[in-house]
């Protein structure tokens, strides 16, 4: 038996009783701690996200709400692609394609969270095959020709576009990275299942 700073003696039972219940705020220490670690890890990042500025020369768009189908829609070809709003009620299968896709499918895999990599008619071939090999393999990409299109090469989601005038701009694979199945009010939705057939 061991005493109490007042000189009582203490029986092992309540020495033991101590022990446990400082095994057992030791044991809850080890789990919350960790827990809290990753907590605050997670709403850091989040926050970061939200206030970190945009990808220099990302235009941000103003479009309409979402889940707005219109099958009898047809989209012009234009200097730029559309950034969403109103599409058809079926989406673009996502892949590569050498002719151009239409913009009210397009649309609706951009809602479904893609990334919609458009060029120019005249973009050198080399170009096209760097363009392709960004996206081969990759789940919720679309690439395609655009008629009209002024700008070499344009990168466009739900409500934010760039135009770069090289495949090889360092802003490709950071739009890429940043916004595929970020931007898109239906991110996660499927991207296969709808229309067209990419060659990949």
């Amino acid at each position: 038996m061991s005493k109490t700073p007042s000189g009582q003696k203490r029986s092992k039972r309540d020495i033991r009783r101590e022990q446990l219940a400082r095994e057992k705020r030791m044991q809850s220490l080890r789990i919350w701690i960790p827990l809290a670690v990753v907590v605050l890890s997670l709403v850091g990042l989040l926050i970061y996200r939200a206030t970190r500025p945009e990808i220099e020369g990302v235009l941000v768009v103003d479009t309409a709400v979402a889940n707005q189908h219109d099958d009898s829609l047809v989209i012009p070809f234009g200097d730029t692609p559309p950034t969403g709003g109103p599409h058809a009620s079926v989406w673009q299968n996502c892949g590569i394609y050498t002719t151009p896709v239409e913009g009210q499918y397009a649309i609706h895999s951009m809602e479904h969270g893609a990334v919609w990599i458009t060029y120019n008619l005249d973009l050198p071939a080399d170009q096209v095959a760097a363009l392709e090999s960004v996206a081969r393999g990759g789940n919720f990409m679309l690439v395609s020709p655009y008629p009209e299109q002024t700008s070499p090469v344009v990168l466009t989601v739900w409500d934010r576009q760039l135009a770069v005038d090289s495949a090889s701009d360092a802003r490709i694979e950071e739009f890429i990275d940043r916004y595929k199945q970020v931007r898109g009010p239906e991110s996660g939705s499927s991207c296969s299942g709808g229309v067209g057939i990419p060659l990949s």
